[in-house]
């Protein structure tokens, strides 16, 4: 932005770049916020002591700004984000004076200091201009959609109504009526501003500052010696008589207040990097990267050990004798050739069959699938899968079925003879015999 001007020939060394205006006004605005957020953390801890400092806030930020604000104005010449930019308030001038400032520094910053009244004036535009639109802006939000109930909201009070009544009526038709305008408007002010000061129009970035003759200069070598030799004066000066010490409440109050020019603005760059980094893609991969190097264990499914375990059905082992005179134990699985996988064979049994909480009756639940591309109910490749609460995956229609109570091997397996004896497992896991919270609406689709 500096190029711009430099090709005009006009180029002034001592005036700011848009980027640098633009960005110290960002830092500033990201103070309140940041501040209230902080707050509102610590409020869930220390509800009692921090509840009205927060229903406060804006009042209170307001008046810590006013002190801040008007301690750096005296002491710095500018605000303290300003001041971590490098940036000062000084008066304007009709024309400018290079060999002035470069032959005596000192005598044209005494000259072009900022008084009292000055300050003032620079606090109203610093605090109260951005505290009056602070509530202006909550209080549209708030009456923009009460606007919409119609006459019930926006009629006029009665002849004979209270002064609070009327004062309420017309400030909320200034909100719905007047505000939109008036705050487009200000924004476009500030915008025609910021033209007009990068093609070096104007010396002034902000529409108040023009009102108040006031602009924004860097900082040069005169303003830093008057900074040293201030805080030098007043070392020496408010030094303790008893030995100097550096943990008195004047002295300490003195450097907190101006380390806030340092502290605040760090602060919030290392707040701001840290949503930048938790919210960009480039964490996003390096995080994928890492994690692909991990060989992380399957998830345990509780139950489902024991849904296993009660579901496989009770072989005997079969012992032979060899010609030897040795016994050997052959498994009946190999014996039988996998003859005997009869549905009969997976139904549950009252002992090992989960039993519920409520009625104490025995639960029906099926085995789980020796792959996980079937379905536990129907046994087929899973369609349109859907997970259960308990980590389970299904068919979406086996397992709606299933918690409605009305899929086929319940039906088939609730006779007469087990009603009333054996629960269906309605609302219930087809597999661990879990309830399952919300029916029906806790089952969770899976995108593949």
């Amino acid at each position: 932005m500096e190029f711009v001007t430099a090709l005009r020939g006009t180029f002034d060394d001592g005036k700011p770049s848009l980027f640098e205006l633009l960005s110290e006004q960002q830092l500033a605005s990201l103070l309140p916020p940041t501040l209230r957020y902080l707050l509102t953390v610590l409020t869930h801890r220390y509800p009692r002591y921090l509840l009205r400092i927060l229903n406060s806030f804006d009042e209170l930020y307001a008046l810590a700004g006013l002190l801040v604000e008007r301690h750096y104005l005296k002491t710095r010449g500018g605000s303290f984000t300003e001041h971590f930019y490098g940036l000062k308030r000084e008066k304007a001038l009709a024309a400018e004076i290079p060999r002035a400032a470069s032959s005596a520094p000192n005598v044209v910053r005494d000259a072009l200091k900022l008084s009292d009244a000055d300050i003032w004036k620079n606090l109203a535009v610093m605090v109260g201009i951005p505290y009056l639109k602070r509530k202006l802006d909550e209080a549209y939000e708030v009456d923009a959609p009460r606007a919409m109930l119609g006459g019930q909201y926006t009629r006029p009070p009665a002849k004979g109504a209270k002064m609070k009544e009327r004062f309420l009526y017309y400030y909320r038709w200034f909100l719905r009526n007047v505000y939109p305008s008036l705050n487009a408007a200000y924004y476009f002010a500030m915008l025609a501003f910021n033209l007009g000061y990068l093609f070096d129009n104007t010396k002034y970035h902000n529409p108040f500052l023009w009102l108040i003759g006031t602009r924004v200069r860097r900082m040069n070598g005169a303003d830093y010696q008057a900074i040293e030799a201030l805080e030098k004066a007043v070392a020496k000066g408010g030094a303790p008589r008893s030995g100097g010490s550096m943990l008195s409440p004047r002295n300490m109050g003195r450097r907190l207040v101006g380390s806030l020019s340092l502290v605040l603005p760090t602060s919030i760059f290392a707040l701001k990097f840290l949503e930048w980094w938790y919210a960009s893609d480039f964490a996003k991969q390096l995080s994928r990267k890492a994690a692909e190097s991990l060989d992380l264990p399957p998830p345990t499914v509780t139950g489902l050990v024991e849904a296993q375990a009660r579901n496989k059905p009770n072989k005997p082992k079969i012992t032979r004798t060899s010609e030897d005179g040795v016994e050997e134990k052959a498994d009946d699985e190999a014996e039988e050739g996998g003859a005997e996988s009869s549905d009969t064979s997976k139904e549950p049994t009252p002992e090992t069959a989960p039993i519920a909480a409520s009625t104490l009756l025995p639960i029906f639940t099926v085995p789980p699938p020796k792959s996980s591309d079937l379905c536990p109910i129907c046994e087929d490749e899973i369609q349109t899968p859907a997970a259960c609460q308990t980590g389970v995956v299904y068919c979406f229609s086996c397992i709606h079925k299933w918690m409605s109570g009305t899929h086929a091997r319940q039906e088939k397996f609730i006779t007469k003879e087990r009603e009333g004896k054996w629960e269906s497992g309605e609302g219930r896991c087809a597999v661990t015999g879990r309830k399952v919270l919300g029916g029906t609406e806790g089952l969770r689709r899976i995108m593949v």
